[in-house]
């Protein structure tokens, strides 16, 4: 990103009433102002005289939004820096059933419904096959869920295993065996992506029928050297290896906040939700501190 860009950028999307809430009657109280970035949420108990609470974010979308234009305006420039070497991390946030997964991840068929996951795969590749000529990639591919307080990989052959969360001078901070996969297109990328999301963990809650019951992170590692010609290239040009970037995508699905009283939620879906929501807590508590 440019270096008059922000390191963390807050973008609100707000879905249409699904037809659970239209049979039962629901009104729409907040409203999207998209030229401002604001959002303002009416008390639907006042009358007409209490003004509306005004929120301002570096990006607002209504629910007339498409996936395209969430992806073109908020994602695209992440994934630019991550191509030229830098870090950078997507999640979606909310309670349970406000369209996250949809964001994220979408639905394969039609095109226009895919989310920001596939859309991230599309333009990497694309990208990588615009620059073959002058540039040479290698791109690496995890994929872990965070479920109950554990990490899972989505990969492993035995996905239940717990895996642990280590921390080095070489590496920062890292998880112990997780497995990665080189992809060299967009179909071995979404190959994996597959993979992974039939051994992640969802349940059926009386808010959200697909409800996640864990975080997901899908990480993207993008190796990126310039090519040069051997004929005219220096000994030194030849030599240096500093001239290779890396950068790191991480694209985060995270489990909804829940309260009980209305996800009806006992026994193992309620030890979820509170497993959820505790790290919930502790994210806030790092953006914050941000």
């Amino acid at each position: 990103m440019g270096s008059k860009a922000e390191a963390v950028k807050v973008v609100v999307r707000c879905r249409p009433l699904n037809s659970k809430e239209l049979n039962d009657g629901r009104q729409r109280i907040v409203d999207m102002d998209v030229d401002a970035g604001q959002v303002k949420v009416r008390n639907p108990k006042s009358d007409d005289k209490e003004p509306p609470k005004m929120f301002t974010f570096d990006q607002v979308y209504d629910w007339n939004s498409l996936q395209a234009d969430i992806f073109d305006i908020s994602a695209k420039p992440i994934i630019d820096s991550t191509m030229e070497g830098y870090n950078g991390t997507i999640f979606a946030y909310g309670q349970t059933g406000t369209g996250k997964s949809h964001t994220m991840e979408g639905k394969e068929e039609p095109p226009e419904l895919r989310g920001i996951i596939p859309n991230t795969f599309d333009y990497i590749f694309t990208r990588i096959g615009q620059e073959s000529g002058s540039k040479e990639y290698l791109v690496r591919a995890s994929y872990l869920e965070i479920y109950n307080e554990d990490i899972r990989d989505l990969l492993s052959k035995n996905p239940q295993t717990k895996l642990e969360l280590k921390e080095s001078t070489d590496k920062g901070v890292y998880v112990k065996d997780l497995m990665q996969f080189v992809v060299k297109s967009k179909a071995e990328i979404n190959s994996v992506l597959h993979v992974g999301r039939k051994n992640r963990s969802v349940g059926a809650t009386l808010m959200n029928q697909d409800s996640s019951r864990s975080h997901s992170i899908f990480t993207i590692t993008v190796e990126m050297t310039d090519k040069f010609d051997a004929a005219t290239a220096t000994a030194a040009q030849l030599k240096d290896d500093t001239h290779i970037r890396v950068g790191k995508l991480n694209l985060v699905d995270l489990a909804g906040s829940e309260r009980q009283s209305k996800t009806g939620a006992t026994g193992d879906r309620l030890k979820e939700g509170i497993k959820i929501n505790l790290s919930l807590t502790a994210l806030g508590n790092v953006i914050s501190a941000l």
